[in-house]
């Protein structure tokens, strides 16, 4: 079946898969919505800086950090603006809200954008309608879309169940995604259920898991999936740059040398 992809959006999606081997690494920096700042205002810019040149192939913020990034620290780094919002002190924190859209992640020149559904939650309904109308939208701009999509509510026993989750990937295939984040199955192995489900990328978060990172991802590429989304084990390491920098590896293929700063990345840079 042939697709019909824009220019725009497969240029985008290029940009996204600066390796050009299929795979991602992109480094959520959202957290200080939902969780509150993950870093002092001086440091904000420094830990960019130390994504970027770990490898990473692209950034998660929200549209105000987008606006107050250096663009030179985004030269080799993807610029994802994530369009979802909710906070813990709401009567619902499940209950995620759009607070952007496609055009004004235009406006400040980024790569994709990105929409968090929780399926099972509350208000699983009006964040699939959001999902579906920033789907639209994705296609009249041209700009590719990542759904962070996740079993989570009161309805839901098992948030990593293979079944439970083949479904939720499917949701966002049906529903216009280019790339899909969702949890890791447990046990580790039926994963591969989950990818031979879906005919999209599927991208695991890091999360608050109990075994080590570099175990984690090694496990998260052997099974199939195309790459990972790491935040919290990122920006809350002693060391986020040659965090960034093993993940990059494991994920990529190749060690490389991690450099003082950003450098491009089809010049053998990792």
């Amino acid at each position: 079946m042939m697709r019909t992809t824009s220019t725009g959006k497969l240029l985008r999606l290029t940009r996204l898969c600066g390796h050009g081997d299929g795979r991602y690494l992109f480094v959520p920096l959202d957290h200080s919505v939902s969780d509150g700042p993950i870093a002092t205002a001086d440091r904000f810019e420094e830990l960019i800086r130390d994504v970027a040149a770990g490898g990473a192939d692209g950034i998660v913020v929200h549209k105000g950090r987008a606006r107050v990034v250096d663009p030179e620290l985004l030269a080799d780094c993807s610029l994802i603006v994530h369009l979802s919002a909710s906070t813990p002190h709401s009567p619902d924190a499940d209950a995620k809200v759009l607070v952007g859209d496609v055009e004004e992640a235009l406006r400040l020149g980024a790569d994709a954008v990105s929409v968090h559904v929780n399926i099972g939650s509350d208000t699983e309904a009006a964040q699939l309608a959001d999902l579906g109308a920033v789907a639209a939208a994705c296609d009249r701009w041209g700009m590719p879309l990542l759904a962070m999509i996740y079993p989570r509510g009161p309805r839901v026993t098992d948030p990593t169940d293979p079944v439970l989750l083949s479904h939720v990937v499917n949701i966002a295939a049906d529903l216009g995604v280019d790339i899909v984040k969702t949890v890791f199955a447990s046990p580790a192995e039926r994963m591969a259920e989950v990818i031979d489900s879906s005919p999209l990328p599927i991208i695991v978060a890091g999360g608050d898991r109990a075994d080590s990172l570099t175990e984690f991802a090694t496990s998260a590429l052997a099974v199939g999936c195309s790459g990972l989304a790491v935040g919290r084990r990122v920006f809350g390491a002693a060391a986020p740059r040659a965090t960034v920098f093993e993940l990059a590896g494991i994920v990529h293929g190749h060690p490389g040398t991690l450099l003082s700063s950003p450098s491009p990345r089809m010049a053998g840079a990792l």
